[in-house]
């Protein structure tokens, strides 16, 4: 063996140790988040921990190594533990240049998740707005456009602590939130009006459950969900 090779051998193996802790394969967790304490919900095998919104199995099957919630059986897949403050990150990707989606959080009744949760959006176009990619759906207007091309993986993470959401696109961040600041019954601090009610009744945002359930919605188009992390705050 050279002097060279004697040399490159532990810098190689130095080289892989470092990359199995910083990169991890899909569906799995990198060292540092073990260590970290993130869970992974889903491991791009099986179902186990999801099921849809309306309590029945989901129907479609795995898809390359991904969740799909298309003609899953119900308007959500959900995962079937509750959460309060989080860091949720996923991977998310479609092919349908029509394609609408969206990633809820923090869904008090999962019977009724359009009007106690709220949900992310997850959809193609290059617009801004309060009903666009990584926008707080109806309540706060992204101010970036942060995705990529159709068929390509886009990184949401979304953060929920306290009265706070944040959400970033691929590492930039394109909303935020103070639930605190919609007190208003049907209202947003801008002055204008939003979907959410109770009982049929305008509802203050700032009086949603600051704890639930996330998932997956089913609008109509297919979509792929794959490295499913939280971490608990």
């Amino acid at each position: 063996m050279t002097r060279e090779l004697q040399f490159a051998a532990p810098f190689a193996a130095v080289l892989l140790l470092f990359a199995s802790s910083v990169f991890a394969g899909d569906n799995e967790l990198t060292d540092q988040e073990k260590q970290a304490g993130w869970q992974l919900l889903f491991n791009g095998k099986d179902l186990t921990g999801w099921r849809c919104n309306n309590g029945k199995s989901i129907a479609t099957p795995i898809e390359r190594g991904s969740l799909v919630p298309y003609k899953s059986g119900s308007y959500l897949i959900m995962y079937d533990k509750p959460f309060d403050n989080f860091v949720l990150k996923c991977d998310v990707r479609w092919e349908d240049p029509h394609c609408n989606s969206g990633i809820f959080v923090r869904v008090e009744d999962r019977r009724n998740p359009v009007h106690t949760g709220f949900e992310i959006q997850v959809m193609n176009g290059t617009n801004i707005g309060k009903h666009e990619f990584g926008a707080i759906y109806d309540l706060v207007a992204t101010t970036k456009y942060a995705g990529k091309k159709i068929g390509e993986w886009n990184t949401v993470e979304i953060r929920c602590d306290g009265p706070y959401l944040n959400v970033k696109v691929n590492g930039k961040q394109v909303a935020a939130m103070n639930c605190d600041h919609f007190d208003q019954p049907g209202v947003c601090p801008d002055g204008q009006r939003h979907k959410y009610k109770l009982h049929g009744k305008p509802r203050a945002i700032k009086d949603f459950a600051r704890a639930g359930y996330l998932g997956f919605q089913d609008h109509g188009h297919k979509v792929w969900y794959k490295n499913i992390k939280l971490l608990k705050l």
